[in-house]
């Protein structure tokens, strides 16, 4: 099959090569011009055959925004544009009406599968009208992969990337629970392999999984991850996982608390925990640390009769 693929970064390069190892014909574009196969999304679009297929693998928000105004201006009635980035669901039924009122077709579709997905195949998560995802199937059976695993046609126009979203909000939590494991395991003076401990659950607990095989690669590495700051950023869709949870009125307490360690992990000094350091020394004489180091000696004030 043959499709144009905008965006050949780390996610839509390999994509590219896996489908084109596949036996498809890509067309890819970027604005990288070492790494393009065309100048300009004008000359994609020429490259293509109609009915077109055009995969947009750029960064969530304005960029692709811009990119689906100009292909809205490029292509033709019945042409198909794949999202396949980390869009808001919102933006997708945005995007599909935007087009559908020039009679092109979009479809959504949520990709995991990270630097791994050229060897191994990509997890696709597709919302979209039946007979596009049916048309762009021969794409799909490529990039995910072998067996039976690693697709789904969600829904409709947006459902592809909700389910994404909603993955990545449990990969945050999974996260965040390893995290705290291997911080409580090492604060132990009993325990005196915490890697080997954490290998050991490759095989045979009910926690074995992909993200607990990357961790042992990384304790591999650097057994007390020494070379790396307690610092994670959050790539928006945690963000939008809690927002459609309030918006459903659906209980997400340990994604949101994943999500809300992440933000604490950015502040070296929280204005938060100031606080309540000093609410501890105002009410139970328990020393605080100063801005400088030093030690301050508890408060001596009596609490109001309430």
């Amino acid at each position: 099959m043959e499709l144009g693929m905008i965006g050949l970064g780390k996610m839509g390069g390999n994509m590219a090569e896996r489908l084109r190892r596949g036996g498809h014909t890509i067309v890819g574009y970027d604005r990288n011009p070492e790494i393009s196969d065309v100048s300009s999304l004008e000359e994609l679009v020429e490259r293509l055959s109609p009915p077109r297929a055009v995969w947009v693998m750029v960064p969530a928000g304005k960029p692709t925004q811009d990119t689906i105004d100009q292909l809205g201006k490029l292509l033709q009635p019945g042409d198909v544009v794949i999202d396949g980035g980390n869009s808001h669901y919102v933006d997708d039924q945005k995007h599909g009406e935007e087009l559908a009122a020039k009679d092109i077709n979009f479809v959504d579709c949520g990709v995991s599968g990270g630097v791994w997905g050229l060897q191994n195949g990509y997890a696709l998560m597709v919302g979209g009208d039946e007979a596009n995802v049916k048309r762009l199937m021969p794409i799909f059976e490529t990039l995910k992969p072998e067996g039976e695993f690693g697709f789904v046609h969600a829904g409709t126009i947006g459902a592809g990337h909700f389910v994404k979203m909603v993955h990545n909000g449990i990969e945050y939590a999974m996260m965040q629970a390893f995290g705290e494991g291997y911080e409580l395991i090492e604060a132990s003076d009993i325990v005196t392999n915490v890697p080997e401990t954490f290998r050991s659950w490759q095989e045979g607990t009910v926690i074995r999984s992909w993200l607990l095989d990357l961790m042992n690669r990384s304790l591999a590495e650097d057994p007390q991850l020494e070379g790396l700051r307690g610092y994670a950023n959050d790539s928006g869709e945690g963000r939008w996982t809690v927002q459609a949870a309030v918006d459903h009125a659906v209980p997400l307490p340990a994604i949101t608390a994943s999500l809300y360690a992440r933000f604490a992990s950015r502040q070296q000094d929280s204005p938060a925990m100031k606080v309540v350091a000093a609410l501890r020394n105002q009410f139970g004489g328990h020393a605080v640390e100063s801005a400088k180091g030093a030690d301050s000696p508890g408060a001596d004030v009596e609490p109001p009769n309430l």
